[in-house]
């Protein structure tokens, strides 16, 4: 019986969420936040695992067979609050890829009992889930089959945010959030509604713009495999690839009746693609007193890392040109680095307002405030929100217009009141954990309600006898978007209002 008794010993990697106070300082301005912060290395700290579910565990173990070895599992944190050792008995798979994922399992299983922001984990024994997926997962043989336990798990959370993916998705995310790819230019989203991929915009000068695909395209298959219960990234893993390769899509023009004529197929080369999460540029426009008016359009379509800094750089171009008022377009951008969002909110934003309310799993409230805030330009603003702006957008939107800084111009936002923690595993696979819900700074919840624009840019305000904003355009997309149309409206208001003053 000496198999049996074998034990492996495994101080796992994990790091473990903290919350504290920090400064920072993006040029002049800051801000004072208290929000889960990146994972740091593990120190002597530990958690506890109750004795009975070790116990329960090591009796499962000895049920299954006499070459099973029962391995032990220790995860440090490093969290002043947690003060004893977790250990985990679990039966070692003979197979060394499931052996790897069981070590992953124990991985994510920890942090989500720490920093979860349901503290009952949907009302149910969060201990017990671990001994449960751990025995199902022992009769596995392939990692693929394993990660599925792990995802089955974490699906009894309740909280579709709240997820692990593999090394290589991983990768392709870091990519994203850092600005480069190889790939057609793609952005993708999956229809709550219906599950179906759909084109949310093609990145200027991509393949996928060159060969004329637009936003409300529908994705049926990617390389002849349909994409019948494929989501988002998965769909989007498939469009990358080494540059100099091809893909072949087909898609249902989303303006088309559905008629089998509005299929087609395209063959797509990939490429090196820069993804700048800004574009920008000067809108002329006359306003109703007859005067030219010069306003900055900036489009901010991701949440990146680069995106203050870019955003920086163009509102500062624009206000060289002598622009006297803005629109920031957020629609369909769903979201990013929250941090991201924070920075971009102080190039707009003056003196300590609040930009957002985290609320905890404890319940509480913490503001992140500003910290003497110094916005580069004053001028009227307008932010362009839809229904695909979530998450960072919600964040940024809400913040803009709670302080009375912009008017919101649009459609109903997503809903995304959630704020998530990604960790990497010993693995290289990343866990996305929910950590804590946000409310906008006045109280407003967001979360699968959005937010309200001020105004909506529908046709019947467009052809409405009253607004005689409407001036001869010319054929620039921007300049007949019906929303920027809009937008333009409202600031020639905020202009006049300000003049009467």
């Amino acid at each position: 019986m000496e198999g049996l008794c074998t034990r492996l010993d495994l101080k796992l990697t994990s790091r473990c969420s903290t919350s504290s106070k920090f400064n920072h300082r993006a040029s002049s301005r800051s801000y004072r936040l208290r929000i889960s912060q990146k994972w740091t290395e593990p120190s002597a700290e530990k958690l506890k695992l109750p004795p009975s579910l070790v116990e329960s565990t090591v009796r499962s173990v000895v049920g299954f067979t006499a070459a099973a070895a029962a391995a032990t599992a220790v995860i440090c944190c490093d969290s002043p609050a947690l003060s004893e050792s977790l250990t985990v008995a679990f039966p070692v798979s003979q197979a060394s890829e499931v052996n790897t994922v069981q070590r992953t399992l124990v991985e994510t299983w920890g942090l989500i009992r720490e920093t979860f922001v349901d503290p009952t984990f949907n009302h149910q024994d969060w201990d017990s889930k671990l001994q449960e997926t751990m025995v199902e997962m022992f009769r596995l043989r392939s990692s693929d089959a394993a990660y599925k336990k792990i995802s089955g798990m974490l699906a009894s959370l309740g909280d579709p945010f709240t997820r692990i993916i593999s090394p290589k998705e991983y990768q392709s995310f870091r990519i994203g959030s850092d600005g480069n790819l190889q790939g057609v230019g793609l952005f993708i989203t999956a229809e709550p509604s219906s599950g179906h991929l759909m084109v949310m915009s093609c990145i200027e000068g991509s393949p996928a713009d060159h060969a004329g695909i637009h936003e409300g395209d529908e994705l049926i298959e990617i390389d002849g495999e349909r994409l019948d219960g494929v989501d988002g990234e998965a769909a989007a893993q498939k469009l990358r690839g080494n540059v100099g390769t091809t893909v072949t899509v087909k898609l249902q023009n989303g303006k088309a009746s559905g008629s089998g004529s509005s299929f087609r197929e395209v063959t797509l080369p990939r490429e090196f693609i820069k993804i700048s999460p800004i574009s920008s540029s000067v809108i002329l426009h006359k306003t109703p007193d007859g005067h030219l008016a010069k306003t900055g359009y900036v489009k901010l379509s991701a949440f990146s890392q680069t995106a203050a800094a870019e955003m920086e750089n163009a509102v500062q171009e624009m206000e060289g040109q002598g622009v006297q008022s803005y629109i920031l377009d957020l629609r369909n951008n769903p979201g990013g680095l929250v941090k991201a969002g924070l920075d971009v909110a102080q190039i707009w934003l003056d003196g300590d307002e609040t930009l957002v309310n985290t609320i905890d799993r404890e319940g509480n409230m913490l503001p992140i405030n500003l910290v003497d805030g110094h916005a580069l330009t004053r001028d009227p603003l307008v932010v362009l929100v839809n229904e695909g702006s979530a998450s960072a957008s919600e964040i940024l939107a809400g913040a803009l217009h709670d302080n009375g800084r912009a008017i919101l111009v649009g459609n109903k936002t997503f809903g995304k009141g959630k704020i998530q923690s990604v960790t990497e595993l010993h693995d290289g696979s990343a866990l996305f954990i929910t950590v804590a819900k946000y409310v906008s700074p006045a109280l407003h919840d967001i979360d699968q309600v959005g937010i309200n624009p001020d105004v909506q840019c529908t046709t019947d305000i467009l052809n409405s006898p009253k607004e005689s904003f409407l001036k001869k355009k010319s054929t620039s997309s921007l300049e007949t978007d019906s929303c920027i149309l809009v937008a333009e409206h409202e600031l020639d208001i905020q202009q006049s209002k300000g003049s009467a003053s």
